[in-house]
């Protein structure tokens, strides 16, 4: 395999895996945001980790899918290396997806108290003054 023809298989590889996630992000978009955000990172995880196939070469392949390949040729010569690599990703992506919700969490809080103050201030509008019953009073007549 040639230079050019590895860089090829990684474009078309990346190509499709942002397809998949697109696919997946498509369906989990409606799910409540505690369960569609870690199923997101879970699906991001597994379709762009590499791992290290050839050390000689420098070669990288996806993780999730030498960890297929291994566990159905039963060959296990990159199984572990690739299952830890996931791990690691894994580990790393969620601490970054919590680091961004530590960040979002008290910043919506704000602006949700922020929101319920103004419509509490805020003066009824000509229509919803129009819908209103009279309460008791006489409308004048023209």
């Amino acid at each position: 395999m040639t230079e050019q023809d590895y860089l090829l298989a990684w474009v078309v590889y990346a190509v499709a895996a942002l397809a998949c996630l697109l696919v997946g992000f498509r369906i989990t978009g409606w799910m409540w945001r505690g369960l569609r955000e870690p199923l997101r990172v879970v699906m991001a995880v597994l379709l762009f980790t590499p791992t290290l196939v050839d050390p000689v070469r420098d070669l990288h392949a996806p993780a999730i899918a030498i960890t297929a390949l291994d566990l159905l040729f039963k060959t296990g010569g990159n199984l572990w290396r690739a299952v830890t690599d996931l791990a690691t990703f894994g580990m790393a992506a969620f601490a970054l997806y919590f680091l961004f919700v530590a960040i979002r969490w008290p910043l919506q809080r704000r602006s949700r108290a922020r929101r319920a103050a103004a419509e509490a201030a805020r003066e009824p509008t000509m229509s919803e003054l129009l819908e209103q019953p009279a309460g008791g009073r006489a409308e004048p007549r023209l």
